[in-house]
């Protein structure tokens, strides 16, 4: 078959798993031939043996638009004349059984809303963007030297309209959700999947429009005006992407062709049977090129700022969530297709975006997630500590009592803090499904929830890490997490949850700007143990410090008694000041503050000086020294512990 020769790059390309803008070529796209005005259709169904273009525009008639074969590999094409903006079509294929399937178009830009499942046609092309200031400044910045405190949202479930509880569009949203986001301390909001999905339920992590943002809020457009919004107002955008599975949606990417088309055709490794979805095969170049292509174009059309890769233990291991599995060639449970393509994603995407940020969902201990792919990283800047969590919403969840037999709990996740790039997440996940809320989580009466969460939330910006926390917490929203309606923002009427926004946001703006939180987060320069080892009294003290030697200490209580004069270590012969604490009056706390303090020329934990405060009931705080007398100590390999 004689292929165009317009057509002989992309197709190279795209069969050896490289075509970085696979959407510009396959789809629908508004064009002209021979003088008429039309869309070309292109779609890969490698196992059918027919395939139509069917619409309102053709009664869905699967006779009317049949397309034609343009290579051997299986890509089919048709032209279409007088088509317009919003036509809905669908791919009529038969397979190689003679079954028929409906399918929406994989490379599709816009969909109609749930329940229906068509492709529209649709041109992204023509927005005026305006965050030029906000590009220039990302470009500039070194965001491992920088705040990074990420507020995880919901569009459909964060607030809606009053009565019978209708979503706001993406304007309207961005009107609403910036600015509070903005007042509250964050530096990103970071996004559920917006990617077209028909199950609510799913939360947008089974999709089937890949390219196409939800019409629930508008159109393609609409959500570039969402995000240029942000951008204009200072406010990163971070999207969840999912490229580890699919769901079995008859218009989906399911056996697309009539086989096993985007997913693997070894029944031992295509099913997730948890999740009732099917799992990409990152062998097969074409999947490549279509899921390289999504998350290029989610960067370079919608200016999206990061994107956090969700599931990727799940693609790693080729025993995960299998009763049965097949060893790699080397008899072990890795998946080589799905390192070597995240390998390829990471490669691809950041020699275009360099300041892009990649952040992986990885829960396990597989190494080097957040190193470069040359000495064999997967290639992403950022990981999930899922095991800091984990550990402290257990230390958090236990009685008082028992803390002081689980130390390892609260102090573990510093042996290896920099051992990848760390954000700690307090996701979604972890606030659903019967895990209640997490002033829910808190051990103890209804008032020491409250302390204990502001401990913990203190306790979470000094921890080595960048920060992000889901929507609703930072007020203390009591009942756990449903998408079906909005957030409880009633519950601010009540003094303790607007005293705990209050705090969310002092602690968010001191967090900004403290460069000692953030600034030395790569290596143990930034860290120092004074105290890690009070498992009886379930305190821990440790200094931050930034790159030119300034310093904050922090101080944290996990118990529900006061230590009326506590004595730890110090660096330096000065006056030390309280810049923070969680135990403020404004806040919720007893107000059982330290005035400035001098430290004594008394050496303790391996320090010359020494220094002693007063610790209210389950509190944190923050010291800062007035005066260096000495230069800070080069840390040890072991983070200073003595």
């Amino acid at each position: 078959m004689e292929i165009k020769k317009e057509y002989h790059i992309p197709l190279y390309l795209y069969h050896k798993g490289e075509l970085i803008r696979g959407y510009d070529f396959f789809g629908s796209h508004f064009t002209v031939r021979g003088g008429v005005d039309g869309v070309v259709f292109r779609v890969w169904a490698p196992k059918a043996r027919n395939v139509s273009v069917v619409g309102d525009f053709n009664h869905w008639d699967r006779a009317r638009d049949e397309m034609a074969l343009i290579s051997d590999d299986g890509i089919w094409e048709i032209f279409v004349p007088g088509l317009k903006q919003y036509d809905a079509y669908k791919y009529s294929i038969e397979g190689p059984t003679g079954q028929v399937r409906l399918k929406a178009d994989p490379y599709g830009f816009h969909m109609e809303t749930r329940p229906n499942t068509a492709t529209k046609v649709y041109d992204i092309s023509g927005f005026k963007w305006g965050d030029e200031k906000w590009r220039d400044k990302v470009k500039n910045s070194d965001i491992y030297r920088s705040p990074l405190n990420i507020y995880e949202v919901h569009l459909n479930s964060w607030r809606r309209k009053s009565g019978a509880g209708e979503l706001f569009n993406y304007m309207e949203l961005a009107s609403e959700l910036i600015p509070y986001v903005k007042k509250m301390g964050y530096t990103h909001i970071e996004m559920m999947p917006v990617a077209e999905f028909p199950f609510d339920g799913s939360w947008g992590y089974q999709g089937i429009g890949y390219y196409a943002p939800t019409s629930r809020f508008g159109t393609p457009h609409d959500f570039m005006s969402f995000v240029n919004y942000c951008h204009r107002h200072g406010i990163g955008v971070i999207l969840d992407w999912v490229p580890a599975h699919f769901p079995k949606d008859a218009a989906g990417l399911y056996e697309f062709d009539g086989e096993c088309c985007y997913e693997y055709s070894d029944p031992l490794k295509r099913e997730h049977y948890n999740w009732g979805t099917r799992i990409f095969d990152w062998g097969k170049a074409e999947v490549q090129s279509f899921l390289v292509s999504n998350a290029y174009y989610w960067v370079n059309e919608y200016h999206i700022d990061g994107l956090r890769v969700d599931a990727v233990a799940s693609m790693l291991y080729l025993d995960y969530d299998r009763r049965e599995w097949r060893p790699n060639i080397y008899g072990g449970n890795g998946n080589i297709e799905a390192v070597a393509f995240l390998q390829k994603l990471n490669a691809a995407l950041f020699k275009y975006f360099p300041n892009l940020l990649m952040i992986a969902e990885e829960s396990t201990a597989w190494p080097l997630v957040t190193k470069p792919t040359d000495i064999g990283g997967l290639g992403f800047n950022f990981k999930w500590n899922m095991g800091w969590m984990n550990d402290m919403l257990a230390y958090m969840s236990m009685n008082p009592e028992y803390r002081s037999g689980n130390h390892d709990k609260l102090t573990f996740s510093f042996y290896y803090a920099f051992s990848e790039n760390y954000i700690l997440p307090i996701s979604h996940d972890e606030v659903v499904h019967g895990k209640c809320s997490m002033l829910d989580k808190m051990s103890g009466p209804r008032n020491l929830r409250f302390a204990s969460f502001r401990t913990f939330l203190a306790y979470m910006a000094a921890h080595p890490g960048k920060m992000l926390m889901f929507m609703g917490q930072e007020f203390a929203q009591f009942k756990e997490w449903n998408y079906k309606a909005g957030l409880d923002w009633d519950v601010l009427e009540f003094d303790e949850h607007k005293k705990m926004s209050e705090f969310v946001c002092r602690l968010n703006d001191f967090y900004l700007k403290n460069s000692e939180l953030w600034e030395n987060e790569r290596d143990w320069s930034g860290f120092k143990w004074i105290v890690p080892d009070d498992s009886q009294n379930s305190v821990i003290v440790f200094r931050r410090i930034n790159s030119s030697g300034g310093e904050l200490i922090a101080v944290c209580n996990f118990q529900p008694k006061e230590h009326g004069e506590y004595r730890f270590g110090v660096p330096y012969h000065t006056d030390y000041k309280e810049v923070f604490t969680t135990d403020s009056p404004q806040f919720g706390g007893t107000g059982k503050a330290n005035k400035t303090l001098k430290a004594s020329a008394e050496p303790m934990h391996g320090e010359p000086y020494s220094l002693t405060v007063s610790i209210a009931p389950m509190s944190a705080f923050f010291l800062k020294p007035a005066a260096r007398s000495r230069k800070p100590d080069k840390p040890f390999l072991n983070g200073g512990i003595v």
